[in-house]
């Protein structure tokens, strides 16, 4: 079939997948602002053309034949590139406008991301900038976000990742409560210690150490037990004991003097800790504003005014 005959056809590929997906001949008349017949014609002319019966009809239903299943997904896929080339174009006015939905764990949205996230939206006017803030899994697809931050060390396989920093857990408490109670020098000893933990879980009392020569578990205790990172900032900067933090949110206490890291030639192994990724759906034709926001957040953790922020996340 010679190309002028296929530009011919476009408009009928483009009727019959609106009739699958409307179900219904009316249904996709409807839509296309056409008559029932009309569509009619053009399905027929379409099965003319490929000598073969798309559309099994009937007066109470109508169902797709095998071949049409194959057309309804090429169909389909033309569309998709159709409206790729319409969006490309649209990209390409470089304005960074339409809404834009990420998602984020809690403590490093709080800490780290929000002032850069509040500089984006002032740069841009015409972005509408959804957050979704939890610590639950987030996946792009199914929960229609744009771009997700994970703090992991497998980022989900499917998706771009782009490495930002890498985070790491420390435990700290007030030199105050360190002055009364003593500072540990064996992970064992904090079984002595009233310890900050999250109490998610029946394990989460249950600290993993290690260092180059001993690995070591130990089941901690204490009176304020919390879910929530800023809670246990909180409780160890008012002398309630050792508590486990991302350094990210521990960095301007532990710099102040108001906290005082403990053991921290010891490797604290836990989740909520590994590199910090950016991730989102492979996609050559991205809209403008993703793309935009996300080499804005790369330059912010990779330019020289903003080289603390790294450091803050990688170095203690």
């Amino acid at each position: 079939m010679d190309k002028n005959k296929i530009i011919q056809l476009l408009p009928d590929i483009a009727a019959f997948v609106t009739v699958v997906e409307s179900d219904s001949f009316s249904a996709a008349a409807k839509k296309l602002g056409m008559t029932p017949s009309g569509i009619s014609r053009q399905i027929s002319r379409l099965e003319k053309e490929l000598q073969v019966q798309l559309i099994k009809r009937s007066t109470r239903s109508q169902s797709l034949t095998h071949a049409g299943q194959e057309a309804y997904q090429y169909g389909k896929n033309i569309l998709q590139n159709a409206q790729d080339v319409v969006d490309l174009a649209a990209n390409h006015t470089q304005e960074v406008e339409g809404q834009l939905t990420i998602a984020s764990p809690k403590a490093f949205c709080r800490q780290v991301l929000q002032p850069l996230l509040l500089s984006f939206v002032e740069q841009h006017p015409k972005i509408k900038l959804k957050i979704e803030v939890t610590d639950k899994p987030i996946d792009p697809i199914y929960h229609d976000v744009d771009v997700v931050f994970k703090l992991t060390n497998k980022p989900q396989a499917n998706l771009v990742a782009k490495n930002l920093a890498t985070n790491h857990l420390v435990l700290c408490a007030s030199p105050q409560y360190l002055t009364q109670r003593g500072m540990p020098q064996h992970p064992k000893q904090l079984v002595d210690h009233d310890c900050i933990y999250l109490g998610e879980t029946i394990v989460d009392n249950q600290w993993r150490f290690k260092t180059d020569n001993e690995q070591v578990t130990v089941t901690v205790n204490g009176r304020y037990i919390v879910n929530h990172t800023e809670m246990r900032l909180e409780a160890a900067l008012n002398h309630f004991g050792i508590a486990v933090l991302p350094f990210f949110v521990a960095k301007k206490a532990i710099e102040s003097g108001a906290l005082t890291p403990v053991l921290p030639h010891w490797v604290l192994l836990d989740n909520y800790q590994g590199e910090v990724f950016m991730q989102y759906l492979p996609n050559l034709n991205m809209p403008y504003r993703q793309r935009a926001f996300i080499d804005f957040i790369t330059e912010q953790f990779t330019c020289a005014e903003n080289k603390s922020l790294m450091n803050a996340i990688n170095s203690l």
